[in-house]
C-alpha cells in the first residue's frame, strides 16, 4: 500500500511498484501542468525522496532518465532545475526578426487576443476556487501597487495576472503557449510595458479593465470575461499604435529641427 498523501507539497508517495517510472510520470504531470515552471529547482534529493516515498537510488535513476529526456538539467554545485523547455519556442533569429518590425507586435496582440478571450471564457467554468482566489489577489496586489509611482510592479502584476487567467482554463497546450508568448514580452523584445503603464490616465483604465476581467471571472461568466478581456487588450494594441506614430513624429521633428540648424 501507498503511503498517505502529504499534505502542502505537489510532490506525492509513490506506489511501491516501478519506482522510477512512477516518480518520473509524477514530475512530468507537474511540467506540464505547469505546476513546476521553467527554471525552478527541486528540492534536495534527501528532502524529495522523503516527500515522494521512495528511495534515494530509485529517484537518482529517475531523475537521470529526465535529464536525458531535456527535462531536468543539473547545475553542479546547485542542484537540479526544471528545463527551460521553452527556449526553442522562437529561435534567436526569429526573436531578433520579431523585434524589428512593429507589425510583430500588432499581431502578438491579436494573438494574444484570440488565445486569452478563448482562456478567459474556459476559465469561467473550468476554474476551482483556489484558482479564483489567485487571481482576486493578484488583482488586490494591482491596487495597492497603483498608488506607487514605479509603473514596474504593476506592469509586472499585469503579467501575472494575465498568465493566472490562462492557468485557471486548465489547457496545458494554451498554458505552455502563453508563456512562450509571455517570455518575449518580459524580454522587452515587443515594446516598453512600463511605458504603457506611465500616464496615470491610462494606468487607471487598464486596471479599472483588470477589475472587470476578475469580477466577470468570479461570477463565473465567461462571455463577460472574455468581452472584457478583449476590450482590455484592444486598449493597449491602440495605445501601441498611438506611442509608436508619436515616436515616429518625433523622429521627423528632430530631422527638421537638424537640418534648419546646419548653415
Amino acid at each position: 500500500m501507498p503511503a498517505p498523501p502529504i499534505p502542502d507539497t505537489p510532490f506525492q508517495p509513490i506506489d511501491p511498484t516501478r519506482l522510477a517510472d512512477a516518480v518520473v510520470a509524477q514530475i512530468e504531470a507537474l511540467i506540464l501542468q505547469g505546476v513546476l515552471r521553467p527554471g525552478e529547482r527541486l528540492p534536495g534529493e534527501r528532502d524529495l525522496a522523503g516527500r515522494m516515498g521512495v528511495s534515494r537510488p530509485s529517484l537518482r535513476e529517475a531523475l537521470a532518465a529526465m535529464q536525458a529526456d531535456g527535462l531536468l538539467v543539473t547545475r553542479p554545485g546547485d542542484g537540479v532545475f526544471v528545463a527551460q523547455v521553452l527556449g526553442s519556442a522562437f529561435s534567436p533569429a526569429l526573436v531578433r526578426l520579431i523585434s524589428r518590425h512593429p507589425q510583430a507586435a500588432d499581431d502578438y496582440l491579436t494573438f494574444r487576443k484570440d488565445l486569452e478571450g478563448l482562456a478567459a471564457e474556459r476559465a469561467a467554468l473550468a476554474a476551482g476556487e483556489t484558482d479564483l482566489q489567485v487571481l482576486d489577489r493578484i488583482v488586490q496586489s494591482m491596487r495597492h501597487a497603483h498608488v506607487s509611482p514605479d509603473p514596474q510592479i504593476e506592469a509586472e502584476l499585469d503579467a501575472d495576472f494575465h498568465m493566472a487567467i490562462v492557468e485557471a482554463s486548465h489547457n496545458v497546450m494554451a498554458l505552455h503557449m502563453m508563456r512562450a508568448l509571455q517570455d518575449l514580452l518580459r524580454q522587452g523584445m515587443l515594446f516598453n510595458r512600463p511605458r504603457i503603464f506611465a500616464s496615470p490616465e491610462l494606468r487607471d483604465r487598464i486596471l479599472d479593465q483588470h477589475i472587470a476581467i476578475n469580477d466577470a471571472l468570479q461570477m463565473r461568466d465567461g462571455a463577460a470575461a472574455r468581452a472584457a478581456l478583449e476590450d482590455h487588450l484592444d486598449l493597449v494594441a491602440r495605445t501601441l499604435i498611438a506611442q509608436r506614430r508619436a515616436d515616429d513624429h518625433a523622429a521627423v521633428a528632430r530631422l527638421r529641427l537638424r537640418n534648419r540648424a546646419e548653415p
